[in-house]
């Protein structure tokens, strides 16, 4: 009897001192190296999202792309100048050999006068390849007449007489470009050209010496307004430079008094600058 009740005790006790043990190990401190309290060392798996808070999905920006410095959407401005290459045809070269009436047929011969142009404009596309371009340009043109003395006795002293026409213009034109390639065009149109200074400089001399030198203001005896076709090609980078060259074909007469029949050429080649 007395060893039953003593092993129910024993039972009793080894049960309480087990829920003791328990407890105690739920309630654990953890000290670092100096003793001091720190925090349970977690027992998650690395890289376990379990307690984390689920964050909203992320989307990558899509990339933006903004249009050239050249988009055909955009009116542009811009400079340019060149050289003029200018002749006057028609019969001008006969009408002076009439008037002169010493001057035999060919002691005359006309040359191509050098000038230069330079202008602004403005480019306002119509379309993915067409645009017009209004502008306006002063253009120095004219041409050069050169005659020798009609005596075979004295071309040794090379004598000559040299007549140049200085004429300047202010140009209006009005021009369609079409573009048959990126940057390659094609354009053409019509031009108005008012009259700024017309002068006629004539000069005389005899073995390379000039013994005459005289300029003379013709404007009076010139239209004031000229009328042109115009054509031509150039090239156009995206960086706002481009290469040019045309035609300039006159229509009208340049004689204000109908006394002869003669009209403007121009062949002029330049650089502009659209921005």
């Amino acid at each position: 009897m007395k060893f039953s009740r003593l092993s129910g005790g024993l039972a009793a006790a080894c049960l309480l001192i087990s829920a003791f043990a328990g407890s105690a190990s739920a309630q654990q401190v953890y000290r670092d190296a100096y003793g001091n309290p720190k925090a349970a060392p977690s027992t998650r798996p690395m890289g376990s999202s379990g307690s984390r808070k689920a964050s909203a999905p992320s989307y990558s920006r899509q990339p933006s792309y903004s249009a050239p410095a050249s988009s055909n959407s955009a009116v542009r401005f811009g400079f340019r100048g060149g050289l003029n290459v200018s002749d006057i045809q028609g019969d001008a070269v006969k009408t002076f050999t009439d008037l002169a009436g010493y001057a035999p047929d060919g002691a005359i011969t006309k040359q191509m006068r050098p000038g230069f142009y330079a202008g602004i404009y403005a480019t306002l596309p119509l379309g993915t390849s067409f645009a017009i371009e209004p502008g306006i340009n002063y253009s120095e043109k004219g041409a050069v007449l050169r005659g020798t003395l009609p005596f075979p006795a004295l071309d040794f002293l090379n004598a000559n007489v040299t007549g140049t026409a200085r004429l300047a213009y202010v140009d209006v034109p009005v021009l369609a470009k079409v573009f048959v390639t990126p940057g390659f065009y094609l354009y053409a149109g019509p031009q108005a050209s008012f009259l700024v200074s017309g002068k006629a400089r004539v000069e005389a001399g005899a073995l390379g010496f000039t013994a005459y030198k005289q300029d003379f203001d013709v404007s009076n005896q010139l239209r004031k307004v000229d009328f042109s076709a115009s054509a031509g090609l150039g090239y156009q980078f995206e960086n706002g430079l481009g290469l040019s060259a045309g035609y300039d074909y006159g229509l009208t007469s340049l004689d204000a008094n109908n006394r002869f029949d003669a009209q403007n050429r121009v062949i002029k080649a330049g650089l502009n600058y659209s921005f």
